[in-house]
């Protein structure tokens, strides 16, 4: 007897084990009992997230928030993730919502192809969302701004501005009965067939121009392709070493006779340098113009006699 009630206890309390491990399995109790992998992040506000908020990584389920803590001006949220979940060690995290009145969970991007899986105790680089309420308070001042406005153009005043906008509406509906009529300068325009046919030779004669341009254009440009080519005299000039060598000892050879002429060398260098020589040129002048004073008087022979004796 006393044996059939120990076996039947046995029993019992094996159901009792086998079902409480079997709802720990079924309501996720049992991951406390499976490897983690520890990672957390920093962020400058929790936005209303706790512990025990799911960790997605593309929305899928990953793990969970472990803890939150407060350090220096920062706050660390530390996730346990499953050793499984393909998390890199560049991927963003952030903290999202679900829907207006779901969970805060926290958001993970995949990362880069070419990076190594993350490792235990690991921190991931994170992004601020908006915050829920901050965007609320945004939304209200939104709301009250219009409510102002719809004040403002209430009543009076907004008949007030009707007032000159039908005032305009009529101006633009008489402005246009206007050139549908042919008066006015943008009415003759539209309906003038001189006027057209003005502004249409116009538009032709700007397209001749054109024409005209667009060939000097192109004949310049093949002008400048023989002067790369070397053809013509300027582009013998550009590209012939030898006529630019030619042309170098000529303007060599200027220089140095112009160097000689300063120096007082030749002809002209004394002509130009030496003060003597300058002295007689001018006295000789001054005998041919004293000379010259009576040859109105005299005859030739008188003339030829006064040279000579002038001169010589």
């Amino acid at each position: 007897m006393k044996s059939t009630i120990e076996t039947r206890l046995g029993y019992f309390v094996s159901i009792i084990i086998i079902a409480a491990v079997f709802i720990m399995v079924i309501v996720g109790g049992f991951e406390k009992f499976q490897s983690k992998l520890r990672v957390h992040a920093l962020f400058d506000s929790a936005q209303q997230l706790k512990p025990g908020d799911r960790v997605k990584l593309a929305g899928v389920e990953v793990g969970k928030v472990s803890s939150i803590m407060l350090d220096s001006n920062k706050v660390v949220v530390i996730m346990l993730l499953h050793t499984d979940a393909p998390v890199k060690a560049d991927s963003l995290a952030s903290i999202q919502m679900a829907g207006l009145m779901g969970q805060n969970f926290v958001s993970l991007e995949f990362g880069s192809v070419r990076a190594g899986p993350v490792a235990n105790d690991a921190q991931l680089n994170s992004s601020e969302q908006p915050d829920f309420t901050v965007i609320m308070k945004k939304l209200d001042g939104v709301a009250s701004g219009m409510q102002g406005l719809t004040k403002t153009l209430s009543g009076e005043k907004i008949d007030n501005l009707l007032v000159p906008l039908t005032a305009a509406v009529n101006d633009i509906k008489a402005t246009s009965a206007q050139i549908a009529s042919g008066k006015g300068t943008i009415g003759r325009l539209v309906f003038d067939e001189a006027l057209y046919k003005t502004a249409l030779n116009t538009v032709s004669n700007l397209q001749s121009t054109s024409d005209e341009v667009k060939a000097a254009v192109a004949e310049a440009k093949k002008t400048f392709i023989g002067i790369n080519a070397g053809e013509g005299t300027i582009g013998k000039l550009v590209k012939d070493e030898k006529l630019h060598d030619e042309l170098t000892s000529a303007i060599t050879n200027i220089k140095e006779i112009a160097q000689k002429i300063n120096q007082g060398q030749g002809t002209i260098g004394k002509l130009i340098n030496e003060t003597e020589f300058y002295k007689n040129a001018k006295i000789t002048l001054q005998k041919v113009d004293k000379a010259t004073e009576g040859l109105e008087d005299q005859g030739p022979l008188s003339v030829l006699g006064i040279l000579s004796n002038q001169l010589f």
